[in-house]
């Protein structure tokens, strides 16, 4: 049968699926033109910055740091370029251990730079380059970049460097950089610095590379680099230079300061020299110290290992965080507080048979059977014990504590350190916040303990130079720092750090007078504990010796410097302002473990005082050296805590003496609650 075809309904048919298929394809392209004009027309500006990035790459420009110079424009601090071998572990086409095996071959890498590269790499990120050499010569850079191509991801750099040309001068002053760790990149990036610090490697991690991070890393620059599609520059369409960061020249007299660091020798302990006019401080010294140097590159964990278990602790910044009983360099202070207060005059004198009774408690003098009738001036002069005994029983601790706070006892200086200390200035409400129960009650020995120097006082070395420059100022206090001037980066501008005085003590002008009259005849008097180390100065000075404990004794216990290990051994203070007339320079310090504070420590700042005003070196470069046997026991008291803890653990240990014929007026106090030491300071200060 023939089937006759529906011409017109497959024309139909025809004519529907070409209407839907030129539909789809109009559709289609409507599409492509409404994305067309998204991406040209409603986007078009924010498209062609993306193309612009992907063309021009911005490039940080790292800054100069700023310098550091001291007083006199000896340059303590600089930087300098060289080369360094970078490894991007992310990048490596073998392990790690074949590829620095394999570059070892052509680049001398020794197991402390393994060491350091294993240190470094723990504290980054895989995809950062670290550095593995440092300071290439040109030699080992032409070697290497020969057979570059056999190792991916590993890259020569040039890089500036920091360098402390003097070493361990200073270095608890001067502090040093290191590279940024991941801590320290979250801060920075918390904060509005996170764009200058773009490029950026290292940063201050101590000392005034730390407090003045932000003055001496400076302001980053920009280079706008055109580059090809593979990443490789072509060319730099524009630069915004990198402003260098600001120098600091430093208050400190770096010679002054060799002078005294070569006097400690051995002799571990604290000296801070300070101009009271003005509060520069001249000398800042903590023995032992160490080499910045090692930090700059990274230090390998043997080294870092060697200075953190070291019974020397020669990272701890002993004048500013380490706390001390100031011994009987706080008796002027007394004597101060007596005169101003109405509870002594100058003329009176006083009976010392030795010794001095408090509650069944026998507090001794240094000198068997007393130094007979004692005024105030003599009692500085002779460092007579038994005179501040009397004296602190009769004024009460609420106006010691009251009288002291001004000079700066007990309470942060302000100086351009991080991490200051606070010390003890006991009081009442000290002790009953910081003990518990009968034991935070404030009792009469207490008192006696304090007024003499030791029991719970415990300052900085930083602190008992600051009060002593108000002492010797006369009232005027003026806040110590480090940094004198800061100079522009880029002007070169000028400006001080410290342009005027904090605030004045109200002090009577004789009272001072009388006070700085028996600190010169502690140096210029037959009888005066610091006499023979001032004998023929050439110049007059003022001073007073002190020495304190650092382990109890009993009461019937008498002190056997030979018999204690050499860590537990008293330590050694001495202060001191010249010229006497007008103090140019006023010197705390402490020796620890030395003893008798005028045996090491006074001789100490007669040389830092005979070249500062004489212009005098020593002949001899260091004193007697400290004795090697130590006690591992023993750990030096680093903090206000730490004196706390260890005042109460000698509160614990004291016995009571017997009880004497004469009794007291006072009622006794609890043993256990009050530091009732049988000879505080058992020789002449």
């Amino acid at each position: 049968m023939t089937e006759i075809k529906d011409n017109q309904r497959e024309l139909q048919q025809f004519r529907l699926r070409l209407t839907v298929i030129g539909g789809l394809v109009f559709f289609c392209f409507g599409l492509l033109l409404m994305r067309f004009i998204w991406l040209q027309v409603i986007k078009y500006n924010d498209f062609a910055v993306k193309a612009e990035e992907n063309r021009i790459a911005i490039v940080p420009i790292v800054p100069n740091r700023g310098l550091i110079y001291d007083r006199k424009g000896v340059l303590l601090a600089r930087n300098y370029s060289a080369y360094t071998l970078e490894v991007t572990p992310s990048k490596l086409h073998t392990t790690l251990d074949e590829a620095i095996d394999e570059l070892s071959k052509l680049v001398e890498i020794d197991v402390k730079d393994r060491r350091r590269f294993k240190k470094l790499l723990d504290e980054s990120k895989s995809f950062e380059g670290v550095p593995l050499r440092t300071r290439l010569t040109d030699e080992e850079v032409a070697r290497f970049s020969a057979q570059r191509f056999r190792f991916p991801g590993v890259e020569v750099q040039a890089r500036l460097f920091r360098q402390y040309p003097l070493g361990e001068t200073a270095s608890h002053v001067i502090g040093y950089i290191g590279r940024i760790n991941q801590s320290e990149i979250k801060a920075i990036e918390a904060t509005d610095d996170a764009a200058n610090y773009k490029g950026t490697d290292h940063i201050g991690k101590e000392g005034l590379e730390k407090s003045y991070e932000k003055q001496l890393h400076g302001q980053t620059g920009y280079q706008e680099v055109e580059v090809s599609a593979g990443g490789r520059a072509i060319r730099t369409l524009s630069r915004t230079p990198a402003t260098p960061g600001n120098n600091l020249i430093l208050s400190i007299d770096i010679e002054l300061q060799k002078v005294v660091e070569e006097a400690f020798g051995e002799w571990r302990g604290a000296f801070v020299a300070i101009e009271p006019e003005t509060g520069d401080i001249l000398a800042y010294v903590s023995r032992p110290g160490y080499d910045p140097n090692l930090f700059v590159d990274g230090i390998d964990s043997q080294s870092w290992n060697e200075l953190n278990t070291s019974l020397d602790r020669p990272m701890i910044n002993r004048p500013l965080s380490g706390t001390y009983a100031p011994g009987s360099t706080f008796k002027p202070f007394m004597a101060l507080a007596a005169l101003e207060l109405g509870k002594r005059n100058a003329a009176t004198a006083y009976p010392d048979p030795g010794f001095f009774y408090l509650g069944g408690h026998k507090f001794r003098d240094d000198k068997v059977g007393g130094h007979g009738n004692v005024d105030l001036r003599r009692s500085i002069i002779v460092s007579c014990n038994t005179y501040y005994y009397q004296l602190g029983n009769d004024m009460g601790i609420d106006p010691i504590t009251k009288f002291m706070a001004p000079f700066g006892f007990g309470q942060k200086t302000g100086i351009d350190l991080d991490n200051e200390k606070t010390g003890v200035l006991p009081s009442k409400e000290w002790k009953s916040k910081r003990f518990k129960g009968n034991a935070g009650r404030w009792v009469g020995g207490d008192t006696i303990s304090v007024s003499n120097g030791s029991g719970y006082n415990s300052y900085t070395p930083l602190q008992i130079a600051h009060a002593m420059a108000n002492l010797a100022n006369d009232g005027v206090v003026m806040k110590p720092h480090l940094v004198k001037i800061i100079e522009d980066g880029g002007t070169r501008a000028r400006r001080l750090t410290v342009p005027k005085e904090s605030y004045r003590i109200p002090l009577k002008q004789e009272n001072i007078d009388i006070i700085k009259s028996a600190m010169v005849g502690v140096n210029s008097e037959p009888g005066g504990t610091a006499y023979r180390a001032f004998a023929n100065a050439g110049y007059t000075s003022g001073g007073k010796t002190g020495t304190a404990q650092v382990v109890g004794i009993k009461a019937n216990e008498k002190y056997n410097k030979a018999a204690l290990a050499e860590r537990l051994r008293d330590n050694a203070l001495y202060v001191a302002f010249a010229p006497a007339d007008k103090p140019k320079i006023v010197v705390a310090m402490v020796v620890e473990n030395a003893g008798w504070g005028a045996e090491i420590a006074a001789p100490i700042a007669r040389k830092a005082l005979d070249f500062y005003l004489l212009g005098k070196r020593p002949v001899d470069k260091e004193t007697t050296k400290v004795p090697k046997e130590d006690a591992a026991e023993f750990v030096p008291i680093e903090d206000a805590e730490a004196a706390e803890a260890a005042a109460a653990a000698r509160e614990t240990r004291r016995e009571p003496a017997p009880s004497p014929a004469p009794a007291p007026v006072a009622p006794p106090p609890p043993a256990t609650a009050a530091p009732q030491p049988a000879a505080p300071e058992r020789k002449k200060q």
